[in-house]
């Protein structure tokens, strides 16, 4: 097999995980295994492939992309027994009109009690992210940095989400209508948003909002 940095990338994972071939690298990363095709051909690695490794596993981020560093992101036994480090990524949702800033690439790592993270949801679909705008005040403010739990997608009336719609992210109050979804903002300056028919479709659930973390300034 040529060394390319996707062949590379394929030989670290198989050493660390035990995965013996890439049908069961798509299943273990839940893509499609011509997924993997198009990104060998790219030679390239998709940060989403990178943070599931992370969740899945404890990958080092970094040791998966490049080989270099520890193996895995642990600290001490007594740390992990207790903690768990739950990933920030680049992506920021928009209290406003809308994201285009979707990135998955982890920036950094916060660690938080595991005993707590429990009573929220599912620890290993949790994921940080950044806001901006001010379209969900005063309930959050721009700048705030929000936990999500991905594995939480149905609907509960008047909570607070992550959601896509078409190419933009943002963080809305959902409310599920008979054939209509409407993002509703805290903020009363901002008219609803209103999504019928086949506009529902073009809306992903990216996880519901479980805690908020702000600095003073």
């Amino acid at each position: 097999m040529t060394t390319t940095k996707f062949n590379s990338f394929l030989q670290r994972v198989f050493e660390a995980t035990g995965i013996t071939s890439q049908t069961e690298l798509a299943s273990a990363l839940n893509i499609n295994r011509s997924a993997i095709t198009q990104a060998r051909k790219k030679d390239s690695i998709p940060d989403k492939w990178i943070l599931q490794l992370y969740r899945s596993f404890g990958l080092n981020p970094d040791w998966v992309e490049t080989g270099s560093g520890q193996k895995f992101n642990k600290h001490s036994d007594s740390n992990d027994a207790i903690f768990s480090n739950i990933p920030k990524v680049r992506a920021r949702l928009s209290a406003g009109g809308g994201s285009f800033e979707v990135g998955s690439k982890i920036e950094e790592y916060y660690a938080f009690r595991k005993d707590w993270l429990r009573t929220k949801g599912a620890i290993n679909k949790m994921v940080l992210m950044d806001i901006f705008g001010n379209s969900m005040e005063p309930e959050m403010k721009d700048g705030d940095t929000i936990l999500i739990d991905e594995s939480q997608k149905d609907i509960l009336a008047g909570a607070i989400y992550a959601v896509g719609v078409d190419d933009t992210i943002m963080v809305k109050r959902l409310e599920k209508h008979p054939n209509k979804l409407v993002l509703l903002s805290d903020n009363k300056d901002y008219s609803p948003i209103y999504l019928q028919g086949g506009e529902i479709n073009s809306v992903r659930i990216i996880g519901k909002v479980i805690w908020i973390c702000r600095e003073l300034r």
